[in-house]
């Protein structure tokens, strides 16, 4: 059988949020660009992202890059790349307009500028008061990005494979990577995709855990492509839990509804996380509210028949704000709890959210692989967003950098491809 052929300049896996900002990228530049993706691009997992993406813009409070910077390292545990966070912080700004200005309804204030929500672990002046730094569409964000990323790629005539599933990473005698063998889904044909370079942006492995917030397509490939091609993986040992899905299924809902005043209580009705952070309560980073509510199903003061939950108070902002700042949740909470939020507390617990490891890059995207006391570029080999680690999370991320990760590190993957493709 002669395996049928087809030959790109640079080709990307994954057309989620981090592959179709590297594939806009590109294609402004001229590339011969191709997407590959398993799912139809825009049922990509970017689009369940919720909360907002961060950027210091002062809209609604004061607010500077180094504040941000200051919050990611911290929230990090310490333990992220800070050149890598620096960069990230001091692009966050420019690239929110850019997505503006590319068609991304964004929530407005009544001057008409960008609306930002507090968020967890955020905070003004280096661990002072709580910042506002999140930009929101709603609480859709991630939909509204990817499906404005979709249509400037169609607009940039993006060539795109979809329903096409990543098999391997292909490589010469030398070992550069010089494609990847993808399989048609609905006929079951191989397809051979040569490219001068190719992008892993295939998003987390979620679906290791039997409750997640992740999508069913969440299955690490690009990982265990990366990890077949005998590339080492980074980080791996560290997961994020989101300490509110929905108890028992694991459907995420957005740390934007505490950021718009909603709480945690337990079963004595006691907003439980004044004792275990008593500055920023119930908008402490992910990792604290997650074990603070472990802690107390562990010690016998959660809700419920078998106390197995706490509960996320929303009643007390009234329907209106609800429908206007948290739509998309409303309507999850009524669809799989039959739970009116604007008139009862709703049942969360911490539940698997995304994966901080992946594939080693360093700021530009390029893939690196440790030698000796160093590390050292895999030529031609990129990676970006979740199934990337830069690392820019370190031990765990805030809410609302998730978001800006993929549009960073796809954008400056894709500058990256287009001097290697000159070179």
């Amino acid at each position: 059988m002669t395996l049928a052929r087809r030959q790109f300049d640079s080709l990307v896996i994954g057309a989620g949020g981090g592959g179709l900002r590297a594939a806009l990228q590109l294609a402004t530049a001229e590339a011969n660009v191709a997407v590959v993706s398993k799912v139809f691009p825009t049922r990509s997992h970017t689009v369940a992202a919720q909360g907002g993406i961060n950027a210091a813009l002062a809209n609604v409070l004061p607010d500077n890059w180094h504040w941000h910077m200051y919050d990611t390292v911290k929230g990090s545990d310490y333990l992220g790349d800070q050149d890598a966070i620096e960069y990230m912080c001091r692009s966050a700004s420019h690239l929110v307009y850019e997505l503006e200005h590319a068609g991304v309804p964004f929530s407005r204030l009544d001057d008409g500028k960008i609306y930002q929500r507090p968020f967890g672990g955020q905070s003004q002046n280096f661990g002072g008061e709580q910042a506002a730094r999140t930009c929101a569409a709603a609480d859709r964000t991630g939909h509204a990005m990817l499906h404005t990323l979709y249509q400037q790629n169609i607009r940039a005539k993006t060539h795109f494979f979809d329903e096409y599933f990543a098999i391997d990473l292909i490589k010469d005698e030398e070992g550069f990577v010089q494609g990847a063998l993808v399989l048609e889904i609905e006929t079951g044909e191989p397809l051979l995709l040569e490219a001068k370079t190719t992008l892993i942006a295939t998003g987390g492995a979620g679906q290791l855990f039997r409750t997640n917030t992740n999508a069913r397509i969440n299955t690490g490939d690009g990982m265990a492509m990366a990890l077949r091609a005998g590339i080492p993986l980074q980080d791996m040992e560290f997961f994020q839990f989101h300490p509110t899905g929905i108890a028992g299924r694991g459907m995420l809902l957005t740390e934007g509804a505490r950021g718009e005043g909603g709480y945690l209580i337990n079963q004595d009705g006691e907003r439980f996380m004044e004792r275990y952070a008593p500055h920023a309560k119930d908008l402490a980073s992910r990792d604290v509210v997650s074990r603070a509510i472990a802690t107390e199903v562990r010690e016998g003061r959660g809700c419920g028949p078998d106390g197995e939950y706490v509960l996320l108070k929303l009643d007390h902002l009234g329907r209106e704000v609800l429908q206007k700042r948290l739509p998309g949740i409303c309507d999850t909470i009524r669809t799989f709890l039959h739970l009116d939020p604007a008139e009862q507390p709703v049942p969360v617990f911490p539940t698997a959210h995304y994966t901080m490891g992946g594939i080693p890059t360093n700021r530009f995207g390029q893939v690196v692989v440790p030698v000796d006391q160093g590390e050292e570029v895999i030529p031609g080999l990129y990676a970006a967003g979740e199934c990337a680690c830069v690392s820019v999370h370190g031990a765990n991320r805030l809410g609302g950098n998730s978001l800006l990760d993929i549009v960073v590190f796809g954008r400056a993957a894709g500058n990256d491809i287009i001097e290697y493709l000159r070179n």
